[in-house]
């Protein structure tokens, strides 16, 4: 089966997604996101990603706090949010469905786009790095 040249970004998402549904675990859905990305993940980075403010009026630290450890609120809605660190909470990134929605929900009102697998990779495993 041959496969137009607009299809291939349809497939490789779909690759990406097949690979984060497998994932069970944090790790697991790290892996996932690394190798969708082709890279290691870089756990620095993923801490600036989380802090910075992406040109618009929020950052991942507007809901999430700085350090990720408590519980946090939204912004806008004042809606409880559960500690989002792994550590902190064994519930976090177990469910690759909810991860990828919260991620495409988040990164899209954060950056105005959906994350990159690098990028989800980035921020997941400086997440995992902090520790009780």
């Amino acid at each position: 089966m041959k496969i137009k040249k607009r299809g291939w970004p349809l497939l490789l998402l779909c690759c990406i997604s097949l690979q984060a549904a497998q994932a069970a675990s944090p790790a697991e859905l790290l892996a996932a996101y690394s190798a969708s990305a082709g890279a290691p993940a870089d756990a620095a980075r993923g801490q600036r990603l989380f802090v910075t403010r992406q040109g618009g009026e929020w950052s991942c630290a507007s809901c999430h706090h700085e350090s990720p450890i408590a519980p946090g609120r939204h912004a806008s809605t004042g809606k409880a949010i559960d500690a989002l660190a792994p550590g902190f909470n064994p519930k976090r990134f177990t469910d690759p469905a909810k991860a990828e929605k919260w991620f495409r929900r988040n990164c899209k009102d954060v950056l105005s786009r959906e994350c990159t697998a690098a990028e989800k990779a980035d921020v997941l495993s400086w997440l995992m790095s902090l520790k009780p």
